[in-house]
């Protein structure tokens, strides 16, 4: 389908982005990639009459050491955050959830930060933020703030970004050697969203499990983290570790679709979370 018609500013700083979203309110989008966003304007499932390009805003692209944790411009390509150093060394485990990211053309055009902004609970990306408990860097009108990954992900494709607010960075902790990751993605075919998945990080400490993360991707309206397990698998034993993740879909409410019913949702969170949790432990 073609899109509504809509007028195309460029801007060269967050300032200049925030201004041109405030004098537009709900009536403007912000443009990165477009990966997500083109497919909803085509689909006629949004029709602002204004977008907001920031692909070439410098502050908002590459990714830093600060100390004990790096942090991702949001208009930093999923190849470029991929392939990076930083997150190489400090924390792998992206790299690992963003080759789950669509096909080779999607990941050099879209952004990290889009696919975190656009709130799908079916991406890769949101349960990726959920499990390293990564902090997002928002400007607008009011200023600049930071917002946990807990609390930005509000309902389906609704974050805690308001109509003139940027997401500009993401800020994700180092990951030490003693951490241990997997992601375990099921779909219908290659380059589709998740019908399920489970993003295990778990660090062990004197030979037993000191802490262990766990987020479930299309599990609910907003990427969830599998708590009951988390808990369970603390200081469990080998022998334990299949009970523990018996117990991932506890307290989640996936949705129905043409893809699957939630009862088969539940399936795949205890069958990929165990899949995930022994791989993260190096089995």
């Amino acid at each position: 389908m073609i899109p509504a018609a809509f007028e195309y500013t460029r801007v060269a700083t967050v300032d200049e982005a925030v201004h041109a979203l405030s004098q537009h309110g709900d009536d403007a989008k912000i443009l990165a990639g477009g990966h997500s966003l083109i497919p909803l304007l085509r689909l006629r499932l949004a029709f602002p009459s204004v977008l907001v390009d920031v692909g070439r805003v410098d502050e908002m692209r590459g990714v830093r050491d600060n100390g004990d944790h790096l942090v991702i411009g949001a208009a930093t390509t999923h190849d470029e955050v991929a392939h990076h150093d930083l997150i190489r060394q400090h924390c792998p485990v992206i790299a690992e959830v963003v080759s789950h990211v669509g096909d080779p053309q999607v990941r050099h055009r879209g952004t990290f930060g889009g696919g975190l902004a656009h709130g799908d609970s079916a991406g890769d990306l949101p349960t990726l933020a959920r499990a390293l408990e990564a902090t997002f860097v928002i400007v607008g009108p009011g200023g600049r703030r930071e917002v946990s990954a807990s609390d930005f992900f509000v309902d389906y494709l609704q974050t805690a970004l308001g109509p003139d607010d940027v997401l500009v960075e993401v800020r994700v902790p180092k990951l030490g050697s003693d951490w241990g990751y997997d992601y375990q993605k099921f779909s219908r075919v290659a380059q589709a969203w998740a019908i399920v998945g489970s993003l295990a990080l778990v660090r062990r400490s004197n030979g037993s499990i000191a802490e262990a993360r766990v987020g479930l991707t299309h599990m609910g309206t907003v990427p969830l983290r599998a708590t009951a397990t988390e808990r369970a698998l603390v200081g469990a034993s080998s022998d334990a570790i299949a009970d523990a993740c018996d117990l991932a879909a506890e307290g989640t409410s996936p949705p129905e679709d043409l893809n699957a019913r939630a009862d088969y949702r539940r399936h795949l969170a205890r069958v990929l979370t165990r899949r995930a949790v022994e791989h993260a432990l190096g089995g």
